[in-house]
This record gives structure tokens, sequence and C-alpha cells, in this order.
């Protein structure tokens, strides 16, 4: 089974950015359906931003949609996510998640695996 490991939070001024890694040990994970999810204080986990290597496609929500870009490392079995124009309701622990199962890449559902998140917080 896949162990992920998200990097890369902290704090940041609004209209700042971070960059969030999510390194993968026990198999290739570059290669996979795999998604973004952040998780407010109090709020449920929601959907941030998605890829389906195998096709090349990624997915983003609309509240990210312009400042948010994932990307990934093969060499390094690494996803990443670049937040740019950080704004106050970003703040959240961010997760990647893996083992895609459907039914859709914008679902937490969809996923087998997570990471243990990074916290993201952005002062205003």
């Amino acid at each position: 089974q896949v162990q992920l490991v998200e990097s890369g939070g902290g704090l940041v001024q609004a209209g700042g950015s971070l960059r969030l890694s999510c390194a993968a040990s026990g198999r290739t994970f570059t290669t996979d359906t795999m998604g973004w999810f952040r998780q407010a204080p109090g709020k449920e986990r929601e959907f941030v931003a998605g890829a389906d290597w195998t096709v090349g496609n990624t997915l983003y929500a609309d509240s990210v949609k312009g400042r948010f870009t994932i990307s990934r490392d093969t060499a390094k079995n690494t996803v990443y996510l670049q937040m740019n124009s950080l704004q106050a309701e970003d703040t959240a622990v961010y997760y990647c998640a893996t083992d895609f199962r459907g039914p859709a890449v914008a679902e937490t559902r969809s996923y087998g695996s997570w990471g243990q998140g990074t916290q993201v917080t952005v002062s205003s």
C-alpha cells in the first residue's frame, strides 16, 4: 500500500504563495489518479484539485481555479500543489489522496489512501 506524506504548509500573508508536496513511498504513484483536498475547522473536507495522469487531465475547484496548479515529478514520486494569491479562506489542513476507485476525482469517497495533512494558514 502506498504511504503519502504532505509537506510545505505554513503561515503566509494574504496574497502570498506556498507549494505543497505530496511524497509517496511503497509504489509509484505519479501515474495514478490523485487528488488534493482541504478541511477547515468545523467544515467538511472539500475537493481542491485533482489529476488523472493517465490521460493528462487536471481538475480544479472553482474557488481555486486560476490560482492553484497541480504538477508532478515522476523521478521523485511526488505531486505538488502550487498555491498563489492565497486568501484567508484558503486556511485549512490540506491532504493528498490516491488509490482512486471512483466514482469521481472530486469526491472524498473515491480514494483509498490519504496522507496525514499539512496546515496552511493565511493571515489577512
